[in-house]
This record gives structure tokens, sequence and C-alpha cells, in this order.
């Protein structure tokens, strides 16, 4: 959804980079920039002009005109300013002192309301240990009742239903009925969902307001498609007016609409984004942190967010066993089957295009991306399960006749085959040297974390400054095949940093991903 405002903000930062001291001329130049940048991905005017000044207010002061890199201060402010109109700090949900919480649903008809009361039921059940229950509180909608039905089964999570929906039965009286259900069956957590409307009416609020009475709420949220622009920020207001609401839940952050709404909304409403959900699958669904999606904007990345998902789905145990075979012996205890285990657990994080994308400097790449075909996947999955055991324990084993056998049983080509043993023994060399501290091979500017890795790269610093000459502009012309070292504050050249800004990908995801 950001990936316009993304490059638009990469452009007017890119003509900053070099510069030693900022001068007027180029702040104006920056914010004109920032300002249409923003005007196009459809935030609110009035948000744009209060971004745009204090960008400039901050950008003329002596916190840019002292620094060392004025260029990287302008992004630092930039990003600070996008945390602040995202909402500044991340609001987690009120719970209640004595169960069970309310959680009260709200907003028009068609932005995912129903199937978000899902993805919120999950994952209170799987995160926070709750034992929620949902409420059928939209009696209009055609289906909307057996919608909630599925949606709940999927989830795991009873439903409360006791009226059949399509115009049938009173709503308020169901939602009342649903707190003695709750106090009954000692659920932790309610969430009631409401009916909604193409557009904002008097029976609605109505209605709205007579559940929120009914059952005294803990929290309403307002659920909004994020992809209805302007329009968003109005009915936003219209809502506060009419029924009153503590936070937003943005869906459909998935679409490819221009994100206008995620940035103003907050600023106008004075509510705070809390939830998005970015896909059509239940796990889809995240807690909404403004620092972590004002990265994203400025193509930084979501470093956090990526250590998250990995954690959820990564048994640790396994992972531990994992590491030790890649540092002993050169990593030549790692089979193709811990090889498919580690690819599998991966893929339960979500599309490798959404994982990739949480990476610092992942926008410089996005086409590739976009491209990749997630089948790949399944195409290793199906070589692999094709080999026998001693062939996955010891890949060096499979000659010509194996490979095309394997090729056959998997439906694929020898050469497919064959590059895919490459890789792995590629990867495994990879994975070998990240575990035992030496950095990750074909890198540039990312020396090992570990201490024999740290060494290596300052012996290496010191025999490139004996190389070079005296003479600067001689030194200028001779070539040098260690990278610049990052300024402070600045990324590595391997995640996006650097005059230049270049990415470089190791060989082996540049074959996945399908570049030369």
């Amino acid at each position: 959804m950001f990936d316009t405002l993304s490059d638009r903000l990469s452009t007017a930062f890119k003509n900053l980079r070099g510069k030693g001291k900022l001068t007027d001329a180029d702040i104006d130049a920056t914010t004109r920039e920032i300002r249409i940048a923003l005007l196009e991905a459809d935030v609110a005017l009035p948000v744009v002009r209060e971004f745009i000044a204090a960008v400039r207010e901050r950008a003329s002061g002596a916190e840019v005109r002292g620094g060392l890199n004025p260029a990287q201060q302008v992004i630092k402010i930039v990003n600070e300013e996008l945390v602040n109109i995202l909402g500044g700090e991340t609001r987690e949900l009120r719970m209640a002192k004595r169960p069970p919480t309310v959680i009260m649903l709200a907003g028009l008809q068609g932005a995912g309301k129903t199937t978000l009361a899902g993805k919120l039921a999950k994952w209170l059940k799987e995160t926070q240990h709750q034992t929620p229950m949902l409420v059928a509180a939209d009696l209009q909608r055609p289906n909307a009742v057996t919608q909630l039905q599925v949606v709940g089964g999927q989830a795991g999570v009873p439903v409360f239903a006791p009226e059949p929906g399509n115009g049938v039965g009173d709503p308020v009286d169901v939602a009342r009925r649903a707190m003695d259900e709750a106090r009954t069956k000692q659920y932790s957590v309610v969430i009631v969902d409401t009916a909604g409307r193409l557009g904002i009416d008097e029976d609605m609020m109505k209605q709205a307001a007579d559940i929120r009475d009914a059952v005294q709420p803990d929290e309403v949220l307002f659920v909004v498609d994020a992809m209805i622009g302007q329009d968003a920020v109005t009915t936003a207001r219209a809502f506060e007016d009419g029924v009153g609401f503590d936070g937003v839940v943005l869906t459909k952050l998935d679409g490819d609409a221009r994100g206008g709404a995620a940035l103003s909304i907050a600023q106008v409403t004075g509510r705070q984004v809390m939830f998005a959900s970015n896909g059509e699958k239940l796990e889809d669904f995240d807690v909404f942190h403004p620092d972590r999606m004002a990265s994203r904007i400025l193509g930084m990345g979501d470093v956090m967010s990526l250590i998250e998902q990995a954690e959820r789905s990564f048994d640790a145990e396994e992972a531990a066993k994992t590491a030790a075979k890649l540092q002993k012996r050169g990593g030549k205890d790692f089979t193709l089957d811990d090889f498919l285990a580690q690819m599998q657990s991966v893929r339960k994080m979500g599309p490798l295009t959404k994982i990739f994308g949480m990476l610092p400097g992942a926008n410089q790449f996005k086409d590739q991306l976009e491209n990749f075909d997630e089948r790949e996947i399944d195409r290793i999955e199906a070589v692999i399960h094709s080999m026998t055991p001693a062939e996955r324990t010891d890949p060096n084993i499979i000659n010509g006749s194996r490979r095309a056998r394997i090729a056959k049983g998997s439906g694929t080509e020898v050469a497919t085959v064959s590059g895919l043993v490459e890789r792995f023994f590629e990867a495994r060399k990879m994975m070998s040297a990240m575990a035992s501290g030496k950095g990750i091979p074909g890198m540039p500017g990312m020396p090992g974390a570990g201490a024999g890795g740290a060494r290596k790269a300052k012996q290496q610093s010191k025999k490139g400054k004996k190389r070079g000459s005296g003479n600067p502009a001689k030194r200028a012309n001779q070539g040098t095949s260690q990278p610049a070292a990052p300024q402070p504050g600045q990324l590595p050249a391997a995640f996006g940093g650097g005059q230049d800004g270049d990415f470089e990908l190791p060989d082996d995801l540049k074959k996945m991903l399908g570049g030369n």
C-alpha cells in the first residue's frame, strides 16, 4: 500500500546525500517533494500542512545544521514526525478489572468487521491466552450470522448466535443476553460484531449506540477499510460524533490503495490505530506499531516484527539443535531434511515476499519480490520428498541417474534437481558461517557477529589502510575492495546504507527471486 509513497520519499532523500551542509533551498526542495508525496498518498490536507511545518522547523534548526550528516538527520526527523502522525506509541487493549472484557466493533458495511472479529479472537486466544466469545449482533446483512459462525469455527472460538439474522431478531437484546452467557460460562473476552450500512444514517447510529449502552464496552473499535482514502476520515468523524470509539482497526492494508487513511485518521480523530489487518487469512492480523510502520514507509524495514513472527513460528528446541549442527564439522551434519524443516517453519511466518519485505532496504528489490513465484517452494518440497533418506542425509551421493529418478518422481526437470542441490550446499555454507560468527559470505559490509569475525574485519581494515596512497587525488582513483564504513546512524551497505544506497543480495537469494 505504501510503495508509491516510499518511492517518492526515497527520491526526495536521494538528492540530499553527499551534502555536507543543507541550504534553505535544499530544505525547501525536500519539503516540497515530501508534501507532493503525502498529497499523492491521499493524506488529509490539514495533516500534510502540520507535518510539513514540523519537518521544516526542525530541519532549519541547529539539530540539522550542526550535524555531521545533514541528510540522515532530515530522514531521522521525517521518521519521528511520521511516528507522531501515526499515533506515537503503541496502544494496547484495555482489559476489564473483572472479566469479561467487552470489545464492540463498529463501522460501515464492507469494512471487514466480521472477518476482523475472528482475527481478533484468534489473536486474543493464541497470543494473549484469553478465552474469547464472538457475538452475532449483525442481524441485518444477509448471512452475516452464518459468516461469523464459520469464522468462529476457523478460529476455534465459540459464537453466541441465538437469532438467525437476515432481518430477524433484536440486536440489542442479543448483545444483552450475550453478557449473561459470557458470565455464566466464564469467557474472559466478549467481541460484539455489529451491523454496518453502505453509508452513515440515523438508524445505524442509534442501533450502535443502543448496543453500546446495553453492554457497556471496555473498548469500542472503529473498523475502517484503509482503501477508501479520505472517506475514512469523514466516516470516522461521523462515528465519533454518533457513537464514539476508543481505537481504530485498519483492514485491507495489503491492497493497492494509496494509504492516506492510515496516515490521517489518528491525527484527525485523536484516536490511535490499534490493529492492522493485511490479508484474508485469520493469521493476517497484527498489532499496529507506529514506529515500525514509519520505518517500513521509509524503506528501513521492520526487523522487530520479523523477529516476533519468527519466535511464534520456530520451535526453540529444534532451532537450537539446528544451530548445533551448523556449528560442527563445517555444517556437514545439516541435512536436506533439516533444510526442509527450516523452510516449512519459514512458510508458517507467511508469504516469503512479505518476510523479505520486512528487511531493511527491501524496497530496492521490490520488483523481484513481486515477481517471485511462491510455488517455487512447493517444487523444492516435492524434489526433497522424492529423495531417499540416504540422499537427503548425504546429497553428495546424488549422481546423474539418481537426479533423473528424483526429477521424474517430483515432476520436475533434472536441471531443477541439480540447481536445488547446488543451492543447498551454498545455503549450508552461508548458514554455517553465520552460526560460527564468521559473517555472511558474499555480503559486503557485514562482518561476523562473533569476536573472530570482528578481529578479521579489523585486520582487513588495517590492511586496506596500508595499501592506500598518501595523495588524496591518487587515493581516490585507486580501487579498493573494502566498502566504505557507514557513518554514525547509517545502515551498512548490505542493508541499503552508503552514499549510493545500493542493496546487494546474496547470489543464492537472487536466484530464488529470479534475478540474474
